[in-house]
């Protein structure tokens, strides 16, 4: 009796165990696969709340990021418990992890804080025309690692977001508007004015600002013309256009008012 009474209890046990073994298993999948949903429809969310915010647009896909790691590492933590594993274990280990990891991926985690620094200092705006280090491009995207520029011959450069905070920024956007520097040089035998009027003339096409007024002046004279320099304020999206454009008036125009373009020559005089 003794016997049976051992085993009835023993098969007693092994079903407690087994129906609670599988029960956790039941819980832990329905706490994975509801977890797995919620993600999916923060993220959709936080998404949604982004595009109605006044946050950057090219800041928004490293947001998202940021909110999904800490959603699946409370999904792990919670997991984790559900399978009975002691959570202050996994939370020590996950802290000696989290050291080691930040160690040997120090770039990394210094590119994360580089964009959180662009994110708060706001150096720049989604769709600025920008030079960071002598790179220059209009900004595409900031994610967790880089930023993208799309330079204007249409290629993408990705800048560590490290390398972004400690270089000079150049912000060509943000004033709404910027100055065409155009310089020309004509021979000595050319009066002064008719120059600086040919190249205002030059000057005038349809996207050049009436105030400030464009500019001539003289600013060098070389060893075989004199340099003259035109200035006209546009806005920013018109740069290249208005500067590719009066860049090739200037030559028809002089032409039209019979301004000879100098170039670098030697006069050699031979004595008998």
């Amino acid at each position: 009796m003794r016997a049976l009474f051992m085993d009835l209890s023993k098969n007693e046990w092994l079903r407690t165990v087994g129906l609670g073994a599988f029960g956790r298993v039941i819980s832990t999948v329905l706490i994975l696969v509801v977890g797995l949903l919620l993600i999916r429809l923060v993220t959709k969310l936080a998404r949604k709340a982004l595009l109605r915010s006044k946050l950057e647009k090219a800041a928004h896909s490293m947001i998202i990021g940021v909110v999904q790691v800490l959603l699946y590492v409370l999904l792990l933590i919670n997991v984790a418990s559900a399978l009975g594993i002691d959570i202050t274990g996994v939370v020590a280990l996950a802290s000696v992890l989290t050291l080691a990891v930040s160690l040997a991926l120090q770039n990394i985690l210094a590119n994360v804080m580089g964009g959180f620094t662009i994110l708060t200092t706001h150096p720049f705006h989604s769709g600025d025309f920008v030079d960071i280090g002598g790179q220059s491009g209009t900004v595409e995207e900031i994610t967790m690692v880089y930023t993208r520029l799309a330079t204007p011959d249409n290629k993408i450069v990705s800048i560590p977001n490290n390398t972004v905070v400690g270089s000079q920024i150049t912000n060509y956007s943000v004033a709404g508007t910027r100055r065409v520097d155009i310089e020309a040089s004509a021979s000595y035998d050319m009066a002064v004015q008719n120059v600086i009027d040919a190249l205002l003339q030059a000057g005038k096409v349809e996207k050049v600002l009436s105030e400030p007024a464009p500019f001539a002046t003289v600013t060098g004279y070389g060893e075989s013309a004199i340099s003259y320099s035109l200035r006209l304020w546009v806005k920013s999206e018109d740069y290249w256009d208005v500067y590719f454009q009066v860049n090739q008036r200037i030559q028809s125009t002089f032409a039209e008012n019979k301004i000879e373009m100098s170039y670098p020559h030697l006069n050699v005089h031979l004595d008998r």
